[in-house]
């Protein structure tokens, strides 16, 4: 950037950025020399006089007043194009759109697109697409609509755009949204909790809380239902049972149903079977089917079938139609095959336990070795087969996430965040594998299976190894 600057005081400093001069009268003395980037005297308003001042503020770029012949000329703006999805559209064959149509049909990419082309996206409309959306991709589009229309600052949309966000795994675009809002009630606190718990979070989820508390905000009922959530899945046994006991006393709150299934909740997720079945022995109202339900899964993960068998028998005598599938007769049940769709490229593949990919599965054993040097070694318990243990061995290599994990990292730049999709549970074996792959590629490697979401990051896994 330069300018030029005369040398007699009787003629102006011209700036050459963002201007075009006209034509002006000859000047019948013309000045004696001509510098570029001169540099003005030291001054109060220039203390620095090697440092070349802003050309865009007239103190600096007038050195002396204009010549009376010399046309001030304006500045050239260029117009950007808008991209605003709620501008008026131009064009006569959109304004027959239904959007919620759309939304109903499952079309969201559609609905996307017509927005992008200046389609009026209502209330209604954000409400049913964030309902809809479980792609991380996606969801951040949504987000750039929201925030150019004139909902943006809606609280019952943020709260949805977080537990999108929070469906799809998405925790860091989660948390910027909670953290831009200037104004936060509790359903946004509430939200962002629940997300925290949800994808395995839990500590996270129980700070926040504690955070909550210390701006001044009182919690409700279900502030304690979210926050029990969060120690059940950080196996914060001390904090949840404090938490209850306060509710009372403290809080003002009346004890409910839910807030005793999160109890429950959080002494069986940590393996405290018997201390779960005392607390809800010792429950001052007699149990329902949501509590007898609660413990009966708890007791079935942690493989009590004494516990199990007498929770399943308490929980049918009120409510029959929870009765297991094993204990009650049922059709049969549809064979599901296993199925993992792995997010790279803006676009999703498949894999399933029954397909060799050559490639993928020469990646998968080329960590083999790095693995074991890591510390793993297989758990051949999953194999259900009838095979020698290094038939077993190399059958677990052929697990579909093995496959679509190693796909993803000779398909993606390092250091990419791999995201898969399992329609199925994971198993113990893939679970400790999955760890020790974190820690040697160096990615964070999100699994969601039919359970929860698991993300695996420097050898470590969001679930606390409990799903």
């Amino acid at each position: 950037m330069a300018s030029v600057t005369s040398l007699q005081p009787t003629n102006s400093t011209i700036s050459t950025s963002g201007f075009k001069s006209r034509t002006t009268t000859p000047n019948p003395n013309p000045p004696h020399h001509l510098f570029l980037k001169t540099q003005p005297p030291f001054s109060f308003f220039n203390p620095n006089p090697f440092r070349t001042p802003a050309l865009n503020n007239r103190r600096y770029t007038r050195s002396s007043p204009p010549h009376p012949t010399v046309h001030r000329s304006k500045p050239v703006y260029k117009t950007q194009p808008s991209n605003d999805p709620n501008r008026n559209v131009s064009d006569p064959s959109l304004k027959d759109v239904d959007l919620i149509g759309l939304c109903k049909e499952g079309k969201v990419g559609e609905a996307l697109e017509y927005m992008g082309r200046g389609v009026t996206a209502d209330y209604g409309v954000f409400i049913m697409l964030m309902e809809l959306c479980d792609d991380s991709k996606v969801a951040r589009k949504i987000e750039q609509y929201l925030k150019m229309s004139c909902f943006g600052g809606d609280i019952e949309l943020n709260v949805k755009l977080i537990e999108m966000y929070a469906r799809c795994g998405s925790m860091r675009d989660a948390r910027k949204v909670f953290d831009k809002m200037s104004e936060r009630d509790l359903r946004l606190w509430h939200s962002m909790i629940n997300a925290y718990a949800k994808n395995g979070e839990g500590s996270e989820g129980v700070l926040l809380f504690e955070k909550m508390r210390s701006e001044g905000l009182k919690p409700d009922k279900e502030s304690v239902v979210a926050v029990l959530g969060a120690c059940a899945t950080a196996g914060a046994v001390e904090e949840g049972l404090a938490l209850f006991e306060m509710m009372e006393d403290e809080f003002g709150i009346a004890l409910e149903i839910e807030h005793y299934v999160g109890v429950v909740d959080v002494l069986g997720k940590s393996g405290h079977l018997k201390e779960a079945e005392e607390f809800v022995e010792g429950m001052p109202f007699e149990p329902t089917a949501e509590v007898w339900d609660a413990l009966r899964d708890l007791a079935r993960i942690h493989g009590d079938l004494e516990l199990e068998d007498r929770a399943e028998e308490l929980l049918v005598g009120i409510d029959p139609s929870k009765a297991s599938a094993d204990q009650m007769p049922l059709p049969p049940r549809k064979k599901y095959s296993e199925i993992n769709m792995l997010e790279e490229r803006n676009k999703l593949s498949e894999y399933r336990c029954t397909d060799i990919y050559g490639e993928s599965y020469e990646q998968s054993k080329g960590l083999r070795g790095q693995m074991r040097e890591a510390g793993y070694v297989p758990d051949t318990r999953y194999v259900l087969h009838d095979i020698d243990e290094e038939a077993k061995e190399q059958a677990l290599q052929y697990h579909s996430e093995r496959l679509a994990i190693a796909y993803g990292l000779i398909s993606t730049p390092a250091r990419q965040t791999l995201r898969i999709i399992k329609n199925l549970r994971i198993c113990g074996d893939c679970h400790n594998a999955i760890k020790i792959m974190s820690k040697i590629v160096g990615r964070e490697l999100i699994v969601r299976d039919n359970k929860r979401f698991h993300h695996f990051k420097n050898g470590k896994c969001s679930c606390g190894d409990y799903w």
